[in-house]
Parts: C-alpha cells; sequence; structure tokens
C-alpha cells in the first residue's frame, strides 16, 4: 500500500513545486513516487466545473458547501487513477488533498459555522466517498505577503488567464485559509500533520531544502 503524503498550504505557498521536488527526492534515494495534483481541471466533470468556477465563467454563485461537493467530486472520480498510482508507487504525493477543501470552505463562511463545515466536508470525502485519508499532511507555512508575490509568477493556469483566480483574489479568505490549516495542523485533524516554514527571516527558502525537509520527516513516520 503506498504511503499518502499531502502537500497543503495556502495559494502561493508552492505546493506544486515543493511536491515535484519531494518526488524527486525519494526517486533518486530509490523509492516509487508520483505527484497527484488536485484538482484535476482537464481529468474529470468535477475538475472542469471548478475550473470555470475559480475563473468567474460560471452564470450563478456557487455557496461553500456546493463548492466542497465539486472538490470532493474530483477526487471521487479520480478514485481509479488514484487506485492506480498507489499500486505502482511506494509514495503518492498530493498536491493539495482533502485538507485543501476544508480550510478554503470553511474561510467562506461565519466563524461560528466554519468547524461544523470541516467535519462536513471530512465525512463526505472519507465517509461517504470512502477517499482514503493521508497517512501525513505537511502545512508549508507562508507569509501572506511572499505568498502573493510567487502567485504572480506562477505560470499561466488551464483554466484561466487572469493573474489571480477567483480565491487568490482575495485578500482575507486567504488569510482565514491560513488561520484554518495552522488549527487543523495543531488539532491533528485527519491524522499526522508537520509545519515546514518556506521563509527565514522572510525571504523564500529554496524549495529542494524545502523538499529536503518534507522528505526528512516522511522518513521518521515511515522509514526505509
Amino acid at each position: 500500500m503506498a504511503f499518502l503524503l499531502a502537500i497543503e498550504g495556502a495559494d502561493g505557498a508552492g505546493k506544486a513545486t515543493v511536491s515535484a521536488e519531494v518526488a524527486r527526492l525519494l526517486q533518486v534515494g530509490r523509492r516509487r513516487a508520483e505527484v497527484v495534483s488536485f484538482p484535476r481541471y482537464a481529468d474529470t466533470a468535477g475538475g472542469h466545473v471548478l475550473g470555470d468556477y475559480l475563473a468567474g465563467r460560471l452564470p450563478r454563485a456557487v455557496t461553500p458547501k456546493a463548492a466542497a461537493v465539486l472538490y470532493a467530486l474530483d477526487r471521487l472520480e479520480s478514485r481509479a487513477h488514484l487506485d492506480a498510482v498507489a499500486a505502482a508507487n511506494d509514495v503518492i504525493v498530493f498536491d493539495r488533498y482533502i485538507a485543501s477543501n476544508m480550510a478554503y470552505q470553511a474561510a467562506q463562511v461565519p466563524a461560528d459555522e466554519a468547524r461544523a463545515l470541516m467535519d462536513w466536508i471530512a465525512e463526505l470525502e472519507t465517509g461517504q466517498f470512502a477517499l482514503p485519508a493521508p497517512d501525513l499532511s505537511v502545512y508549508l507555512d507562508t507569509p501572506a505577503e511572499v505568498a502573493r508575490a510567487l502567485i504572480l509568477k506562477k505560470r499561466r493556469r488551464s483554466y484561466t488567464d487572469d493573474a489571480f483566480d477567483a480565491y487568490e483574489a482575495d485578500i482575507g479568505l486567504q488569510a482565514r485559509v491560513r488561520e484554518n490549516y495552522a488549527a487543523m495542523a495543531a488539532g491533528g485533524t485527519l491524522g499526522r500533520w508537520a509545519t515546514v516554514s518556506t521563509t527565514v527571516a522572510g525571504v523564500s527558502r529554496p524549495p529542494e531544502t524545502i523538499a529536503a525537509d518534507v522528505v526528512a520527516l516522511l522518513a521518521q513516520v515511515r522509514p526505509g
């Protein structure tokens, strides 16, 4: 059974870059590893609708609960793909996973409703949809001002030509997302967590060193 490693964090934390580097380091160490990135915009119906949603192309508003279902649906539709990747690898490195849905949707409701929504999403994904919880989630802790600068450096996305998508453009939302991630990491939501800082004295650390920290954490949890 493949080890499920989820790389989590707010927009601009460098999840895609770090995930790819973690997989590369594991492969160098002769461990079979593959990255699975969510949403899978081009591969599932849920992912396609999410692309339109984040790009502002949907004709009507989407509630946080409805958005949560779309993100969960993207993973449900990806189950056969996940099973195939798990069978072929020792480690699956998720560039966003279930906790991302929880952090972002809970950031869009009043504070007194956030915990209940997070619990509902966890039950939807791991209960109703029977998706496996991660064996380890790593929160990439990135200051807001650093993250925003990194978003502007992102390569062109498949779903939008804009510099910021609907979530990235909302500074208040991003702050609440960070708070939710920190709370989940501290509380062990969905299982084991670790936090890795992506900066030193306000300066971004090289992705290679961040990834090396993640691989070291993985070795502590699953030696060999």
